[in-house]
């Protein structure tokens, strides 16, 4: 096949036919057809030439071009795309390297081969131009709802036509035993848009927590325009979910505006999700206010929150106990989802007993240490005294408010509590001094005698010891492991010590020893003052 005047226009006209039927730009389908008319080139002159084809976009001439570059002699490598300066001359005026020489050669007769070749090269630039145009149309669309057409099962992965692409729907995205046949028409949650060898990848999703928060924006306008937000959702795909909201506007309750007339918006994402009940809760800043109602509809006597380790003691009536776990542990485990802490729960019974159990402790450690009455004991156990620290160094005013005891009986108090602590600091100082802890260590300001004997056994003996642990070391933490938060013991943490305190102890000791500037910690707070400063005033 020869490129003739006949056929000149027939190229535009076929670029812009694929061009309107792959909906991509003709511009892209005529390169393609230049690369091909240049393949097919080489093949007829030499596939070592550098042969170009540029069509005319507006007659359709092709014109078969062929370069030369000039180079160093010693560089000369392609005879047939190079020559030396001295061979150039013979085409160019004063030639130089890095020069082009170009010049015409006649078109072409594409036989059956060559023209097979050319139809591939358009074709496989088509289908990347399409892959190209699938991408950027759905990247953009990641984390909306789509509708699409099922168009057939592969074990157990459903896919589906969303328009110009292909989307799948993997076994664990779908809820409960949905089953679908094709030409099904189904509704999915674009969770992710990946760009791949073969092509743009689609995933879907219909168990992803934000595919029911997107269809209660579909359901509730008041969401849609920001006055109702979305805070919180956990889900039990296709048995149960949780959804927390927060009103912006007084006048609007956001749970019934989620609920809305007989429950008419929020059972068409119940029917949507297959029946999967829903229950729809105020958000609150307060956690443990936010944990009460995330618990319903079992009532809660009394919530604990310890926020360093992210964990919250929730106390609930005897006869509520099952209904606060629910089926399985389905109600708290969706409630601690949707707080994001880790929830115990308690029987007022179970509580009880504890009390009792800390109560007895207590009690028996002011018998013991205090050499007092189990009664007086009990007293300063009521009063709130919990440690023999308190005891010692509190206001001695705080403990003239116990009855019957008089100036005389809280100086005695406190003179055998300080004795006591004395004799304690003293033998695990001398039992420190066994482990090997360096004076460097124990004249460290904030270490305590039992302090220092715990770093001993910890194998922490020395300042530069101590500078070289982490924070968390010290203070205890938690990590995630498997989707599970781990306890990590802290070498300090039964001494109360928090994060914060371990990481100003730790940066100390390295000022101390010259590891650290503290002009160069200066600068590193100024400049995030500042980095706030300025994103407040961008805010």
């Amino acid at each position: 096949m020869a490129i003739t005047s006949a056929n000149q226009l027939e190229l535009l006209q076929t670029a812009e036919a694929v061009a309107r039927e792959k909906m991509i730009d003709p511009e892209l389908v005529i390169e393609a057809m230049e690369e091909s008319l240049a393949r097919a080139a080489k093949s007829r002159y030499g596939m070592e030439m550098d042969i170009r084809v540029s069509i005319d976009r507006k007659t359709g001439k092709a014109t078969f071009k062929r370069f030369r570059t000039v180079v160093a002699e010693d560089e000369l490598e392609n005879y047939q795309a190079e020559f030396t300066v001295e061979q150039a001359k013979e085409y160019m005026d004063d030639p130089q390297i890095g020069d082009t020489f170009e010049e015409e050669v006649p078109p072409v007769e594409m036989g059956r081969i060559a023209a097979q070749s050319a139809k591939q090269v358009i074709l496989q630039k088509v289908r990347e131009a399409e892959r190209d145009r699938q991408y950027e149309e759905f990247k953009d669309r990641a984390g909306t709802i789509i509708n699409g057409v099922v168009k057939r099962e592969e074990y157990g992965n459903v896919i589906v036509d969303v328009g110009r692409g292909e989307g799948i729907l993997r076994r664990n995205e779908k809820i409960g035993r949905e089953s679908y046949r094709p030409n099904d028409r189904i509704r999915c949650y674009i969770k992710d848009v990946r760009r791949e060898v073969r092509g743009p990848q689609i995933f879907l999703s219909r168990t992803d927590p934000q595919f029911m928060a997107e269809l209660f924006k579909m359901e509730v306008p008041e969401i849609y325009d920001g006055i109702i937000e979305i805070k919180a959702v956990a889900r039990d795909p296709g048995s149960r979910a949780k959804i927390a909201v927060i009103s912006y506007d007084g006048s609007i309750d956001p749970v019934g505006a989620c609920v809305g007339m007989r429950g008419s918006r929020v059972q068409a994402v119940v029917n949507e999700l297959q029946g999967e009940k829903i229950d729809i809760i105020p958000w609150n800043e307060d956690a443990p206010t936010f944990l009460v109602n995330a618990l319903q509809p079992a009532e809660v006597s009394k919530v604990v929150l310890d926020e360093e380790a992210e964990r919250i003691e929730v106390v609930v009536p005897d006869e509520q106990l099952s209904l606060a776990i629910g089926r399985r542990g389905q109600n708290v485990r969706l409630a601690s989802q949707l707080t994001g802490l880790d929830i115990d729960i308690l029987t007022e019974a179970e509580e009880s007993e504890r009390r009792q159990k800390e109560f007895s402790e207590r009690t028996q450690l002011f018998m013991e240490t205090l050499d007092v009455d189990e009664f007086f004991a009990q007293l300063l156990v009521a009063e709130g005294f919990t440690s023999l620290e308190e005891v010692a160094y509190v206001e001695i005013d705080e403990l003239l408010v116990i009855d019957g005891v008089d100036d005389d009986t809280a100086n005695e108090l406190q003179a055998r509590a300080r004795d006591k602590l004395e004799a304690a600091n003293k033998k695990a100082m001398e039992h420190a001094r066994e482990l090997g802890v360096e004076d460097s260590l124990v004249a460290f300001e904030g270490l305590t005698p039992q302090m220092l004997e715990a770093l001993g056994e910890d194998g922490v003996k020395t300042l530069e010891d101590f500078a070289t642990c982490a924070d968390w070391e010290l203070s205890g933490g938690w990590t995630t492991v498997n989707g599970e938060r781990v306890k990590d013991e802290g070498v300090l943490e039964k001494f109360d010590v928090s994060l914060e305190e371990a990481q100003n102890m730790v940066m100390t000791a390295r000022i101390q020893l010259g590891w650290v500037d503290p002009a160069d910690l200066e600068s590193d707070e100024e400049e995030t003052e500042d980095g706030e400063t300025t994103a407040e005033a961008g805010v």
